[in-house]
């Protein structure tokens, strides 16, 4: 078993300590609001009471905080703490030319450094369930993998470059939040036609979204707008949906909407509604 240390213990890293400890590894953790840290004491946790404290002999550091900013400053609170040897295993969302940049300035100075998010909540990161996302220096991940994995559903490792941890993190929370946005409006639709919310989602069983992302996705992400749904009549289509919604609050569609009425004035109604990634192909 090992010696290590979480830094951050809010509902993800203090779920990850807490399965860590009870897998029989000695656990070190800190969080800035003590009592969450303390919490942990009934698992086997070892509260600090500073990050230098929390680090002081462990192998491995784990990062579970808020963002770029927090990461820097916990980390040079924790700098003097740490053993010569220990890995630095950051499973903060941070934003990738940051961690680029962070990665290159801590491999120059000697430091041993992964980032690894995850795709996971507390009752996941409890269970080893989920996804984690990998990248960083090769020796280093194996190093650590098979550690790794014991915390995880599924390792995904992106390789060398440090940022691509981070930018497929990125990719896969807006694919969440889109999602999010764009059920709410479902469901606002099912309150304005009088359908059971419940019975609403349920919709979604009637195809396989999973083949239409990998379809369609990989049509808009080689720039192929080859019509199989106008946006003409998408954007028909949509204008159904917003006067069925009335004067309800939408989170997702008028948004939608306004940039397909863009597209079609600039005369791609009979491309596919695909094309509304026209510009993002066109940068790349």
């Amino acid at each position: 078993m090992s010696n290590i240390s979480f830094l951050g213990t809010g509902l993800l890293g203090g779920a990850f300590a807490e399965a860590a400890a009870k897998r029989g590894d000695t656990v070190m953790a800190w969080n800035r609001s003590a009592d969450k840290v303390h919490a942990l004491k009934q698992f086997g946790v070892i509260a600090a009471a500073t990050p230098l404290d929390a680090v002081r002999g462990a192998s491995r550091v784990h990062l579970v905080l808020k963002d770029d900013a927090v990461v820097e400053e916990v980390l040079a609170a924790a700098r003097a703490g740490l053993y010569a040897d220990a890995i630095i295993i950051d499973h903060t969302t941070t934003l990738p030319t940051l961690t680029a940049a962070r990665a290159q300035r801590f491999h120059a100075e000697g430091l041993k450094y992964l980032h690894c998010p995850v795709f996971m909540g507390p009752a996941a990161a409890r269970n080893a369930q989920g996804t984690m996302l990998a990248a960083g220096p090769g020796n280093l991940f194996e190093s650590v993998k098979t550690e790794l994995a014991k915390m995880t559903g599924k390792l995904e490792y992106f390789g060398e470059r440090s940022d691509l941890a981070a930018v497929n993190k990125l990719f896969g929370n807006a694919m969440i939040i889109g999602m999010s946005a764009v059920l709410a409006d479902v469901l606002t639709m099912a309150q304005a036609s009088q359908v059971n919310p419940e019975d609403a989602i349920k919709a979604f069983g009637f195809f396989d979204l999973n083949a239409i992302i990998a379809g369609r996705g990989a049509n808009m992400a080689r720039g192929n707008f080859t019509p199989t749904f106008e946006l003409a009549m998408a954007r028909k289509d949509l204008r159904l949906m917003l006067e069925t919604a009335g004067d309800r609050p939408l989170a997702a569609l008028p948004s939608v909407a306004a940039r397909m009425d863009q597209l079609i004035a600039a005369g791609h109604g009979a491309d596919d509604a695909g094309v509304l990634g026209v510009d993002a192909v066109r940068r790349r």
